[in-house]
């Protein structure tokens, strides 16, 4: 299977999905048949989360598995290191190495529901820079290591100019790329990438984005997670709050029109959250081809 690196090495900008494990035997045949989809388009990679404490990490490793073996599309499987000792974490790299998997996202994670007020111990990792640095050390340049990048800053570091220090600490550590947090304002994005240039970081930072399906859903997510919903999205979506095909329409169009400013502004690519389902990311890849 590709690395994503070997994936850039011939393509100047990519387009990828993100999945989520689901957590019902019904929502996991599902997904299949909606990755299923999602490859019909010819995305150059899928990406699945991790669940905090490592509640999903079977399931993401089996749908990144099936991604690579049925669809022989590359897919990067997250690994969260909050709640696993180090050599919880060695023995999990040496499953998915196991398994032919060689793309990963490297991220500290949230501590797990049952476990909210969890800290880490001299058997774990504090920052996703030293899971990075971790497994570069362990297991070399077998796996393509991206991490998270946060545009507006992390909701813990909301100084953007010292969280793109941090961001450029985990390049250092031996990440390859970066995928970010979704963000609504573009120039927050490309304000970052012009911070994270003077630092010296030539790593790709491919734009998260979200298409707005369901506004009260997208700002109470928005709450929890630190990116901001602008003056703009509040204009055009909560006057068209309940009515569903409304808000998909409008939501393709401000997706689209958000996408084509990023790539015509220089972005190497698009990274769709796609809440597992296709559409609407499957109109929005047709308008932007």
């Amino acid at each position: 299977m590709q690395k994503i690196t070997d994936i850039f090495a011939r393509k100047s900008a990519t387009f990828s999905f993100e999945l989520f494990p689901p957590k019902t035997e019904e929502g996991y045949v599902k997904l299949l048949h909606t990755i299923h989809q999602l490859c019909d388009l010819k995305p150059d990679f899928i990406s699945c989360t991790y669940g905090a404490g490592g509640g999903s990490r079977e399931k993401t490793l089996d749908i990144v598995e099936y991604i690579q073996n049925h669809h022989q599309t590359a897919s990067v499987a997250h690994l969260t290191c909050v709640a696993h000792t180090k050599n919880e974490i060695r023995n999990i790299l040496a499953e998915m190495k196991r398994r032919g998997i060689c793309n990963l996202l490297a991220l500290r994670g949230d501590p797990p529901r049952d476990n909210p007020n969890w800290t880490p111990g001299k058997d774990n990792f504090k920052y996703s820079w030293e899971l990075v640095a971790f497994i570069r050390e362990h297991f070399k340049k077998h796996f393509s290591i991206g991490v998270a990048g946060f545009p507006e800053g992390h909701i813990l570091c909301p100084d953007r100019e010292l969280d793109a220090r941090y961001l450029k600490n985990k390049i250092d550590k031996g990440a390859d790329y970066v995928l970010t947090q979704l963000f609504f304002k573009n120039q927050d994005y490309f304000d970052y990438t012009a911070r994270l240039k003077k630092l010296g970081v030539s790593a790709r930072i491919i734009p998260g984005i979200l298409p707005i399906t369901d506004y009260p859903a997208l700002v109470r997510f928005c709450a929890v997670c630190g990116a901001s919903v602008p003056q703009e999205v509040h204009d055009i979506f909560k006057p068209i709050a309940e009515d569903k095909e409304k808000t998909l329409a409008a939501g393709i169009d401000f997706c689209l029109k958000q996408s084509r400013e990023l790539l015509q502004g220089g972005a190497p690519g698009l990274h769709f959250y796609t809440l597992n389902k296709a559409h609407p990311v499957d109109v929005i890849i047709a308008g932007i081809s």
